[in-house]
C-alpha cells in the first residue's frame, strides 16, 4: 500500500460522505457536497501525479483509480439527475454514464486480447473528464432555489462534456474496430 493507492481509497470513501452531505437539510449542504467532490477531483490528479513522480504505479492502483473516478462521477450524476428531475439534464447524464460503462467494458475486453494500449486514455478523454468535473462541481454548488446563471452554466458545460464523451467514445471504438470480427473463423 503506497500513498497514491491510499489517496485513491480515500477518494472512494469520499463518495458516501458526498451523498450524505448532499441530502442534509441545510443551506450549506450544496457548498459542502461540491467541496467534497472537488477534493475527490484533486486526489484523482494527485494520486496519478504521485504514482508517476515517485515511481509507485501498481497493478492495484491501475485497476482502482479508474473505478474510483467512474464511481464518483456516476453516483454524483445520479444525485443531480434526481435533483434536476428534467429530461434535458437526464439526457447528457445518460450519455456520460452509458459511455463510461461501454468504454470500461471495451478496455477490459481489449486487455483480454492483449491490446489494452490501443484504447488508452486520450487527450480528448482527459479534456472531457475535466469538463465533466467542472460541470458537476458547478451543479452541486448551485442550490435549486438559486438557479439562474449557475444552473445554466453547469448544464451548458455538461452538454459540451457529453458531446466530447460521444466523440471520445467513437475514437475508442474506431481504435478497437479491427478486433471486432463478426464471423467465428
Amino acid at each position: 500500500m503506497n500513498l497514491p493507492n491510499i489517496l485513491t481509497l480515500f477518494r472512494i470513501l469520499l463518495i458516501p460522505l458526498c451523498v450524505f452531505v448532499f441530502y442534509l437539510p441545510f443551506a450549506w449542504s450544496y457548498t459542502a457536497s461540491a467541496l467534497i467532490f472537488a477534493l475527490a477531483g484533486v486526489t484523482d490528479w494527485l494520486d496519478g501525479y504521485l504514482a508517476r513522480r515517485l515511481n509507485q504505479s501498481t497493478p492495484f492502483g491501475a485497476f482502482l483509480d479508474p473505478v474510483a473516478d467512474k464511481l464518483m462521477v456516476v453516483i454524483v450524476l445520479t444525485l443531480l439527475v434526481e435533483r434536476m428531475g428534467v429530461w434535458w439534464f437526464t439526457l447528457p447524464a445518460m450519455i456520460i454514464i452509458g459511455r463510461e460503462v461501454l468504454i470500461s467494458a471495451l478496455r477490459e475486453w481489449m486487455a483480454e486480447l492483449g491490446k489494452r494500449t490501443s484504447v488508452a486514455v486520450s487527450n480528448v478523454g482527459k479534456f472531457k473528464t475535466a469538463l465533466q468535473m467542472i460541470s458537476i462541481f458547478i451543479l452541486l454548488l448551485a442550490a435549486p432555489e438559486r438557479s439562474g446563471v449557475w444552473i445554466i452554466s453547469g448544464v451548458i458545460v455538461m452538454y459540451i462534456a457529453a458531446a466530447l464523451t460521444l466523440w471520445s467514445m467513437f475514437v475508442y471504438l474506431r481504435a478497437a474496430a479491427p478486433e471486432f470480427k463478426l464471423d467465428s473463423k
